[in-house]
């Protein structure tokens, strides 16, 4: 009898280990920092910038309750998790919810499934994720164990962009007269922009390490326009995960991270203990366009160093590639390679091909301050997105909501031409303005070719992702897209391609993913250039329910965010 209660208390404490949930408070507050000499209000979780790390085992099920104590509107998004038939905290304001209002609370329920390794999340309403952000680090439920060794130690790295001026007066002044947003004044290593920027000299992220260890740096590139190369001088790397998923290692003494992307890392402290080395990051930048091209800078020193830990000048700079080394970038990219083979979706039921522009919109009197007077727009197959401003597109959808979204994204680019040429057609670079969604069958297996285009300035990368789905990026090309290839797949990778939810399109090139639509619900997909997606560079995929229950999606939670007409 003894024997039988200690069994049944065994299984308990195995179900309540693996059954409870973990509960977070995100309390959102202006907070001042002080950067670059001068000192401004920023929007924060819980005071902290960057915000606190989540960590959960694969497959846990978590609540965050945001509670908004700011002056302005917030939603958060849970980047890299798919939130299985869970749509409603996916998070993407007036897309999958009307925003958490100041004073207002709104419980996140965040359901992990197939994400293996780090992933992150942030705030995803104008641009408040500029400050709004954190990492999320996934960990093997026992007794999985990695497929790498374990390392003896974590380390967050997130890499950002730092303005002088309040973001929310960068965004309405670019919003409000059509051109460009003032580009950043500084690059950051968790936060901190590193000595060779003005006043910062304490200021510079600073990671000690100890001869002999391995350490694991969890990354994500949260900087708001800009893809980033980044490398530690005189150790490299080797690369184990790509946004939430394992790869094949690769040994690299650079990487290259866009907008959205998470990588996981493997350091080992192999050099001169008594030196010091520095991690850069700076911009890869292939666009005729303004940008920050300045450097970051931290500090890697070891244990045993009998050197001054803060010294600017003794130690050793690593090599990064020139700002517009496009076979750098992209050769660091098509480098990733999905570490199990054989699951790629080999037959497809449909196949969309879509361009992404950047476009140009008159102004009366040409009164704007884009190119020749006209105000910037971004497009995908020439609609630029307008987001709905009193109900969500999810709401909509699930109640039956009239005029709120039409459903006529075109499958294929409405017009044909020369998409990366030279000169292009004036008449070409005009959008028309919408709000179309794509729907899609459950269970269909969608191939997106996605197309970009040199309209405006010659053209552009753009970091691509999506809401809901993991995808495998099937093939990356430069150049036209053959449209009217029936079957490219011979061209493809469908042995082991990467398995990701945000790539960047290359400059006047393209890209073809695959995935299965067996996520219902109401998904966003947009350029991760957060100038592109207030310009309209973006669509949603709406997957209808399936025909069993567990293919449907679930019920809305009961404190949802109202809507106001």
């Amino acid at each position: 009898m003894s024997h039988s209660f200690f069994n049944l208390f065994l299984i308990s404490l195995f179900l309540y280990n693996n059954c409870i949930a973990h509960h977070y408070t995100f309390t959102v507050r202006e907070v001042p920092y002080t950067k670059l000499c001068s000192t401004k209000a920023i929007l924060t979780v819980n005071s902290q910038f960057p915000g606190p790390i989540i960590k959960v085992h694969k497959g846990d099920t978590i609540y965050v309750n945001v509670q908004n104590r700011a002056s302005e509107n917030i939603t958060m998004h849970w980047h890299g998790v798919e939130q299985p038939r869970n749509p409603w905290s996916d998070g993407p304001e007036y897309i999958t919810q009307c925003p958490i209002r100041p004073g207002s609370d709104f419980l996140y329920k965040v359901i992990f499934s197939i994400e293996d390794t780090t992933v992150w999340w942030h705030a995803h309403s104008s641009w408040t994720r500029a400050t709004v952000h954190g990492l999320i680090f996934v960990y093997p439920r026992p007794p999985q164990i990695l497929p790498f060794p374990k390392a003896d130690h974590e380390v967050p790295i997130i890499l950002g962009e730092w303005w002088k001026r309040d973001v929310r007066e960068v965004v309405e002044e670019f919003v409000r007269t059509g051109g460009a947003p003032n580009v950043s004044d500084a690059l950051t290593i968790n936060g901190h922009p590193g000595f060779l920027y003005p006043c910062s000299k304490s200021d510079t992220f600073h990671l000690t390490v100890e001869k002999g260890k391995t350490y694991r740096i969890r990354m994500v590139d949260a900087a708001m326009n800009l893809p980033l190369f980044f490398a530690i001088a005189n150790h490299s790397l080797t690369v184990v995960s790509a946004d939430g998923h394992y790869i094949k290692p690769i040994k690299a003494t650079y990487i290259t991270i866009s907008p959205g992307e998470t990588l996981d890392m493997l350091l080992h402290a192999d050099q001169d203990p008594e030196r010091t080395y520095y991690m850069a990051a700076r911009a890869y930048q292939s666009g005729n366009i303004d940008f920050n091209n300045s450097t970051t800078i931290g500090i890697l020193s070891y244990t045993s160093s009998r050197k001054a830990k803060t010294s600017s000048f003794s130690g050793y700079y690593p090599t990064l590639p020139f700002y517009n080394d496009t076979s750098a970038a992209f050769g660091f990219f098509t480098k990733i390679k999905c570490l199990f083979s054989g699951q790629v979706p080999v037959q497809i039921s449909r196949r969309i091909i879509t361009t992404v522009s950047i476009n140009l919109r008159m102004c009366p009197q040409n009164s704007c301050e884009g190119p020749n007077g006209s105000r910037l727009a971004a497009s995908m197959n020439n609609i630029s997105f307008i987001t709905p401003s009193h109900v969500d597109i999810l709401k909509a959808y699930y109640y039956h909501i009239k005029g709120v979204y039409g459903t006529r994204f075109p499958e294929f680019p409405p017009l044909i031409f020369n998409f990366t040429a030279e000169n292009q057609p004036l008449f070409l670079e005009t959008p028309r303005l919408a709000t179309e969604v794509k729907v899609i069958e459950f269970g269909q297996v969608v191939e997106l070719v996605i197309q970009g285009t040199s309209l405006v300035g010659g053209g552009l990368d753009h970091p691509m992702h999506l809401h809901g789905f993991s995808f495998y990026v099937v093939g990356v090309g430069f150049g036209n897209y053959n449209i009217s290839e029936e079957d490219p797949s011979s061209r493809y990778n469908l042995y082991d391609p990467p398995y990701k939810n945000t790539m960047t399109v290359p400059r006047n090139g393209w890209i073809a993913i695959r995935f299965v639509a067996d996520n219902p619900g109401v998904w966003f997909m947009h350029c991760h250039l957060d100038r592109h997606q207030t310009w309209g560079m973006n669509v949603v995929f709406i997957v209808k329910n399936g025909r069993e229950p567990n293919q449907q999606i679930l019920p809305p939670p009961d404190d949802l965010p109202p809507c106001y007409e």
